[in-house]
């Protein structure tokens, strides 16, 4: 008796792997196309949000009746704490804003404040974390006391404080954004230097690493040819997540009084401020907007960062090939001990007195 295995298939192992075309390779459409079932659910759903409030931020001039300060019209000035109305169908607020229009226009203050700040952090955070963990020594050790000590003092704390040292407190919109963007990357730079640190030095013992330093390459190049393109791939999901941490961070500090003055831009954190008096005497318009709008942005970018993050794991991102192979494993293996419902070559590519073992195995007589 004779034990033969089947080989594989010479031409299917020789077959080139297609290359990914250029759409699969955006990194959006890529994860969309790996997600199922409640991943995708909770991409689409935070893709969805997140769309529409940054198509508000970019429409807010042309999609608001009024301007963000603007306190009259035509007809003569906005009353005070008025309710929903076809003429402001928000209602207005008790410095005599519509409600509406500053929603609209806080979209397009909170994510200018999420570019400016998030840009600024990655910057600085990958280039700390590039040059402490590829050097190493000295420099290494400093920069990880200070960063620690920033990443451990709290975050809303911090931030007034670099802005009271920004602008006093009080700022115009730009000088209000640059400071909310500051006081932010501030509070961000050591997430993004412990990530991009902890990346450099496992990357730099690699031996792709080495054969660039017998070749001659400087450091620097390394750090920015090689380390650098081998160590950002967790920054999508840091990026959407510290997108809502800021918007968050921008909100709390115009309710605490430290943000953008109402007649330089809107601001959702403001707005709550001022509307904390109106909600005890049953005036509910002027606090339920502005805060809504913040949960939905923040759910938004929450969903879209959760799922990212979902579908960098490994254990989770296989999760739909794991439920086709199991529709799949009576066609595919035999059990030992149980019934042969096909083999390799399926019932049908058995010759004459030929079986299977106990082990799946193909056996001649």
């Amino acid at each position: 008796m004779s034990v033969q295995a089947t080989e594989p298939d010479e031409a299917v192992a020789a077959a080139p792997v297609p290359k990914r075309s250029l759409l699969d390779r955006i990194p959006v459409v890529h994860q969309f196309r790996q997600s199922v079932g409640l991943q995708r659910g909770m991409l689409v759903a935070g893709l969805t949000i997140t769309t529409i409030f940054i198509l508000i931020a970019i429409f807010a001039p042309l999609i608001a009746p009024y301007g963000f300060a603007q306190l009259r019209d035509a007809s003569g000035p906005f009353g005070s704490q008025d309710p929903p109305s076809a003429a402001h169908i928000w209602g207005t607020t008790v410095g005599g804003y519509d409600v509406f229009s500053r929603v609209l226009w806080g979209a397009q203050t909170a994510i200018l404040v999420i570019v400016v700040a998030v840009i600024l952090s990655i910057f600085a955070g990958i280039f700390l974390g590039l040059v402490s963990g590829y050097l190493g020594g000295w420099l290494d050790r400093v920069l990880v006391v200070i960063l620690d000590a920033i990443f451990a003092f709290p975050s809303l704390l911090l931030a007034i404080v670099v802005a009271i040292a920004i602008s006093g407190g009080q700022a115009n919109l730009w000088g209000g954004i640059m400071a909310a963007a500051i006081s932010v990357t501030v509070v961000f730079i050591p997430q993004y230097f412990r990530v991009i640190r902890s990346e450099a030095v496992r990357i730099k013992a690699e031996a792709y690493v080495e054969s660039a330093k017998v070749i001659g390459a400087s450091n620097w190049r390394i750090m920015f040819r090689h380390v650098f393109r081998n160590s950002t791939r967790t920054l999508p999901l840091i990026f959407t997540l510290n997108s809502s941490e800021a918007i968050l961070t921008l909100a709390g500090l115009g309710f605490l009084g430290f943000g953008i003055e109402p007649t330089s831009a809107a601001e959702w954190g403001y707005d709550l401020n001022k509307s904390v008096a109106d909600v005890t005497s049953g005036i509910w318009w002027t606090a339920l907007y502005p805060g809504l709008a913040i949960v939905l942005i923040v759910l938004g970018i929450t969903l879209v960062g959760e799922s990212l993050n979902d579908l960098a794991d490994p254990r989770l991102r296989g999760r739909r090939a794991v439920a086709l192979a199991a529709g799949e494993v009576a066609g595919t293996s035999v059990v030992p001990g149980g019934t042969l419902t096909a083999g390799p070559g399926g019932l049908d590519g058995l010759e004459g007195g030929e079986s299977f073992d106990e082990h799946g195995i193909e056996v001649r007589p």
